[in-house]
């Protein structure tokens, strides 16, 4: 046996829900500037989870049994208000409630396909609310009860903010979710399918998956860039900083990608609303710092921004918390880690991969008086 080392390059799995060839992303054969250009993010849920897109009547039917579902028991609510406030970080908190929603879910063990979908319903529906209770919770508010007549990604600003939000801003924050949805077999996806190929529940799987993108190398990456875009602090500084940085080999967060070669296809994406949304904002030098720092960085190390580069200023222009960018990334990657969950359990087969033994040979037991 050889190993290879964070299994690069090593095919694990077949699925229909999305692929990267050539630096292309697609999901289910949608390539994703197609579906990020004209799809919401309630047609990409039904595209992941049927495997097609849906016609008028299914996106309406899926529409309401979202916003049916959105609400969450006041025990996770009331839980949030015993946790240390000023100091849990939000990923922690969602890890712990997705795994208490099970715990309330009366079909949270019953496996046949149509309880299965329905959890699947109520998983992505309520994970919003949790990241948005939290958030209230934590500043001494109280959860706000959605609008069903909001689309979920305005209503996710609406329940967070308290107010509804402009059709720009809805635009972006439901164009971030396209984006993130999938993203073939990436560190939480794997841990979900990995999971669930036990035949652990959905609740479990979720969870594994969140424990996984809460680590600063997959899900937390967002995040540290606005920290350093707010270290930075103005245009002037951009340059010095970088080279600093660059000088002495730190690593820029949101720059390179394990599969993409050329340049992750979801960023341009994001670089377009970061533009205007700082604008429309009058923060315009944000977007400005970023490109500037985009620029050196393909200029000297030749690796281009990823879809966690301009995320950044995207969700601090429409007023989010630094630290909740990565739940909202659970909040869009749900939707994926529920696709694959549920295509793992249509064609199971437990995944058990072997490990190459690297330590020491054959050696005998020594009492411990002999030590």
């Amino acid at each position: 046996m050889s190993a290879t080392k964070g299994l690069e390059g090593i095919v694990a799995a077949e699925s229909k829900i999305s692929s990267i060839i050539d630096d292309t992303l697609t999901y289910v054969g949608y390539n994703i500037d197609d579906l990020a250009d004209n799809a919401s993010f309630e047609e990409v849920i039904y595209l992941l989870w049927h495997t097609r897109l849906p016609k008028a009547d299914e996106l309406a039917e899926l529409k309401q049994q979202l916003a049916d579902n959105m609400s969450i028991p006041q025990a996770i609510v009331d839980q949030f208000k015993t946790y240390p406030l000023s100091t849990v970080h939000p990923m922690a908190a969602l890890r712990t409630a997705v795994s208490l929603l099970g715990v309330f879910d009366e079909e949270a063990d019953v496996m046949d396909p149509e309880a299965n979908y329905r959890k699947a319903i109520r998983l992505q529906a309520k994970i919003a609310t949790v990241v948005t209770a939290f958030a209230r919770v934590r500043k001494g508010l109280e959860p706000i009860q959605p609008k069903a007549e909001l689309s979920y990604a305005a209503n996710f600003i609406y329940v967070l903010k308290g107010e509804e939000p402009a059709a720009i801003e809805a635009e972006a924050f439901d164009k971030a979710l396209v984006l993130h949805a999938d993203h073939e077999l990436n560190a939480s996806t794997f841990t979900a399918r990995v999971c669930v190929a036990t035949l652990s529940d959905v609740y479990s799987g979720v969870t594994a998956a969140i424990g996984a993108l809460k680590g600063p190398l997959h899900g937390g990456a967002n995040e540290q860039v606005m920290k350093m875009l707010t270290e930075i602090g103005s245009l002037e500084n951009v340059e010095s900083y970088i080279q600093n940085k660059l000088d002495n080999k730190e690593k820029i967060m949101g720059f390179g990608h394990r599969v993409y070669r050329k340049g992750d296809p979801r960023a341009p994406h994001l670089r377009v609303m970061s533009q205007k949304l700082t604008e429309l904002t009058g923060k315009p030098e944000l977007y400005e710092m970023s490109v500037k720092i985009h620029d050196m960085i393909v200029e000297q190390k030749k690796l281009p921004a990823n879809v966690d580069f301009f995320s950044a200023s995207v969700y601090d222009s429409l007023g989010i918390d630094h630290d909740l960018f990565t739940p909202i990334f659970a909040v869009s990657r749900t939707s994926g880690w529920v696709a694959h969950i549920l295509e793992q359990y249509a064609n199971n087969r437990l995944i058990r991969p072997r490990a190459e033994y690297v330590g020491p040979g054959m050696q005998k037991y020594v009492p411990i008086s002999e030590r």
